[in-house]
């Protein structure tokens, strides 16, 4: 047996991103459930988010992502030997949506499979992505995030219904003489499963919203700070800080006790609302385009929701 020469590191060479061009405001959803601009606004912070129609799916958003990624990336789609996409909203299981993806970008027989760790599975898909590379299983590898919660929500339900929405967010991950994406760390709170479930496949999301936002502005911010640790980064020379877009003020907490100072901290929540495993590459993607971050800077990634899974690293921005 002959082990493959592997790679130093890893590297995200580019992000793209999508979102439908439908937007539902607060004062949308004030028509058909008892709520109001301010009260969402003062408990989530999201001021609108976008969803998608139902002749647009998951896997048509990942295409979008995917292949805007692909294109800043400065590859072919020949080039890319594996394909990971992370969600939990699909509305088929059988075939994954990894491979459907790759088909429709021309990324002819890759490795394809998917990841579900909820609002974490961009983080999980990353490093199991940054893994493979340095391993020698793969040279270039497509990460997408995408979900299509609006297919899984009462629309009744003011707890959800004022929350969550559509997107996809994808990178590119290559081989690097030197680290670009660090160690991740990740783990569970299996205990508090039944914290955000969808019971079966006549059901709508549900969600503890309390037990959900004490778990997650008192267990992950250690997180955070370990990540940071592994690799060998101070938190007050990150860069960005960009957790998963869940709730404004779970965003805030953290990144207090984080005590990255000097970081941008992404907000994408505001504007686009949670999109679970979409939310990260998205909102990393979109603060590149806008030009708050550059390339070379660091950046602190971390994913939570259910299961409860959680997963961070730090990545170097393309």
């Amino acid at each position: 047996m002959r082990i493959p020469e592997v790679a130093a590191g890893a590297k995200i060479l580019s992000f793209g991103h999508y979102q439908p061009a439908n937007i539902v405001t607060n004062d949308d959803l004030a028509k058909t459930i008892e709520t109001n601009d301010e009260w969402i606004q003062s408990r989530v912070g999201i001021k609108e988010r976008r969803v998608a129609p139902a002749n647009e799916s998951e896997i048509d958003m990942a295409v979008h992502a995917g292949g805007k990624a692909l294109a800043g990336s400065g590859l072919d789609a020949s080039d890319i030997d594996l394909v990971i996409v992370a969600s939990c909203t699909l509305e088929s299981q059988i075939p994954n949506a990894a491979a459907r993806v790759a088909h429709r970008l021309g990324i002819d027989s890759p490795g394809a499979f998917d990841v579900n760790a909820a609002c974490a599975g961009f983080c999980y898909a990353l490093g199991t992505a940054s893994a493979a590379v340095r391993a020698g299983s793969a040279r270039n590898v497509l990460v997408v995030g995408t979900e299509k919660l609006s297919q899984w929500i009462d629309w009744t339900d003011r707890a959800t219904a004022v929350i969550f929405a559509d997107g996809a967010g994808a990178a590119v991950v290559t081989a690097s003489e030197t680290p670009g994406i660090g160690p991740v760390v990740w783990g569970s709170a299996g205990d508090k499963f039944d914290a955000i479930i969808i019971k079966d496949r006549d059901s709508f999301l549900q969600q503890e919203g309390q037990t959900v936002f004490r778990w997650a502005t008192t267990a992950l911010h250690p997180v955070a700070k370990e990540a940071c640790d592994r690799a060998g980064v101070d938190p007050a020379d990150l860069a960005a800080f960009v957790p998963h877009q869940a709730n404004l003020r779970i965003i805030e907490a953290i990144a207090r006790k984080l005590g990255a100072d000097n970081a941008v901290i992404a907000r994408d929540i505001v504007l686009a609302g949670n999109t679970s495993a979409a939310s990260i590459p998205l909102a990393l993607s979109r603060m590149i385009e806008r030009g708050e971050v550059q390339s070379g800077q660091l950046a602190l990634l971390l994913g939570f929701g259910a299961g409860l899974a959680f997963a961070g690293q730090v990545v170097e921005i393309p």
